[in-house]
């Protein structure tokens, strides 16, 4: 009987799983006590933000360590190859929930967000039963660095991080619609 590995990469990106809910937390609680306002931006940066904001940045870099980790030292797993873009989508998607009840992000852009996440795992799914890998492409990666660092400042309530949004959910779509190019002789029967 085989047994789990559980090497650095993957525990990163367990506890990336685990840092999820205390972003949620940390937002919707209403740690509301203002830590820096700057009037003339209308900006005010709450205790529950910067705590938010914290734990997301350090979960986000957990996702970089893992995956340079686990290629650098040979520690690719098949558990790792599971619960790292579980481990990324629950982060953003925790987020995003928390940011809709905040009235920072419309519910509508995690809803394309939360569809094309499904889309391109359902894809995958029936690549995988197939035999056919779909590898995470380039613009995958690109559209996740445009979705933290929008969300990032979504949490921080910064200027700008709605039109940064934007643009992780164009790229969102874009990716999206990459992989079911590269998916689309799956399903032709």
């Amino acid at each position: 009987m085989k047994k789990i590995t559980w090497n650095l990469p993957n525990l990163l990106s367990l506890l990336r799983v685990f840092l999820a809910p205390l972003v949620l937390i940390f937002l919707t609680l209403r740690l509301t006590f203002p830590v820096y306002t700057v009037e003339e931006l209308e900006l005010t940066v709450t205790g529950g933000d910067i705590l938010a904001g914290a734990v997301f940045i350090l979960a986000a870099l957990t996702d970089t360590a893992d995956g340079y980790i686990a290629r650098k030292k040979g520690m690719v797993t098949n558990l790792g190859k599971f619960i790292d873009p579980i481990a990324d989508k629950i982060l953003v998607m925790a987020a995003l929930i928390a940011l809709v009840e905040l009235h920072r992000v419309p519910a509508w852009i995690v809803v394309i967000i939360l569809s094309r996440d499904l889309i391109v795992t359902g894809v995958r799914m029936v690549a995988a039963a197939e035999g056919v890998v779909i590898a995470a492409s380039r613009g995958g990666k690109i559209k996740t660095v445009f979705q933290i660092i929008a969300i990032a400042m979504l949490i921080f309530n910064l200027p700008g991080g709605i039109e940064a949004m934007w643009v992780a959910l164009v790229l969102t779509i874009w990716s999206g619609m990459d992989y079911l190019l590269k998916g689309r002789d799956l399903f032709v029967d």
